[in-house]
């Protein structure tokens, strides 16, 4: 198995002088051979199998790097090019933007190239580079690869992937949670209880307003646009990361509770193309709390159950089955079963039928 930990570098000023022109010559020679691949479909109609080797004797500047993140940025774009040729509904590669501010590279452990020990990271053409381990790595993982990017912040991160081996066993489910998606809340789960999630973007909404309007009206390419546009982008990116603190702390918090957890597999990319909800959607980022909820449930041995969208748990009287059809329009928060005469909670009682039918799906 693998598993990848994420830490913050400092390099000092020669060390970013490097990685940016490591990230440079990453960019550089993935739109090189993306170009070369299309001239040469153009007259020939064949795919081009080209290499940075064979640009190095043109572009000697290319050697200064580690040839290891040229050769990944050929395998990224060959598997970008191949998937363009299998599947109509996948886009063609685009070449990558100089003024992109979201920059990285990924290298692989050869020969004990990467090491990871004493506060520093080791990289090749680097060296070694200062680090902040907030957590022990387990001795007997082996280290893959790292993949070094730079923020709009200008921070830069490491992600380190190791390889370990680890058999995990199955438990048989005994506890159950049904999660129901709240616009506002995040979540409602079967046991009437809900994430109170803070909106961290509507927040800061008002604050990153302000100062994209300063930014827009600066002029570009000078020394105070780029200095408003790094006030932006720390903004931006505390939002982030307090949404994401706040995912991964209740994540974790159900994976230790239940055995299993159920939820609906809604289309999150076509409701936050919504234009009346399309940022409350965003905001909360509901798919990224499931693939935190699925990781951390499987590495426990437990299990992560998605119920079709399509079925009908906002209708559905989960004590006698009556489906009423008033349920279909949003604002009707509460309603009462004519049939059983149960006071529901729109979205409690979709929880519990979403959890009912993920035991169901089990079970059958």
């Amino acid at each position: 198995m693998n598993k990848a930990y994420k830490f913050r570098i400092m390099p000092n000023s020669e060390q970013q002088i490097m990685f940016a022109k490591t990230f440079g010559c990453v960019r550089f020679i993935y739109n090189r051979m993306l170009a070369d691949k299309i001239k040469y479909y153009e007259e020939t109609k064949q795919k081009l199998n080209n290499t940075p080797a064979q640009y190095k004797k043109e572009f000697e500047w290319l050697k200064e790097v580690d040839s290891l993140a040229l050769a990944n940025a050929q395998i990224n774009l060959q598997t970008a090019y191949n998937n363009f040729f299998r599947s109509s509904q996948i886009g063609f590669p685009k070449f990558k933007s100089k003024k992109s501010n979201h920059r990285s590279y990924t290298t692989n452990c050869v020969n004990n190239n990467i090491k990871l020990e004493n506060g520093y990271l080791t990289l090749p053409k680097i060296g070694k580079v200062k680090i902040k381990q907030h957590r022990i790595v387990p001795f007997e993982y082996k280290l893959k690869s790292v993949t070094v990017s730079q923020t709009p912040s200008g921070k830069y991160y490491a992600s380190i992937l190791f390889e370990y081996e680890n058999q995990v066993q199955q438990i048989k489910p005994k506890t159950f949670l049904g999660l129901d998606y709240s616009m506002h809340e995040l979540y409602k789960d079967s046991n009437g209880n809900e994430a109170c999630y803070s909106q961290y973007y509507r927040q800061a909404e008002k604050k990153l307003a302000k100062e994209q309007r300063k930014l827009s009206k600066m002029q570009k390419g000078s020394h105070n646009r780029n200095k408003q546009r790094l006030k932006v982008a720390k903004l931006h990116e505390k939002v982030a990361n307090q949404r994401k603190d706040f995912l991964h702390k209740q994540s974790k918090q159900i994976a230790n509770a239940y055995d299993c957890v159920c939820i609906e597999n809604l289309n999150m990319k076509a409701m936050s193309q919504s234009l009346h909800f399309g940022k409350s959607v965003s905001d909360n980022s509901w798919r990224m709390f499931t693939s935190f909820l699925a990781y951390k449930l499987a590495d426990m041995g437990k299990q992560l159950v998605k119920v079709d969208k399509f079925f009908a748990s906002s209708q559905t009287c989960h004590v006698c089955g009556y489906k009423n059809p008033k349920t279909k329009d949003l604002s009707v928060r509460v309603w009462d079963c004519p049939v059983c005469g149960t006071h529901h909670d729109r979205d409690v009682n979709a929880a519990i039928n979403i959890m009912n039918e993920g035991m169901r799906l089990i079970n059958a």
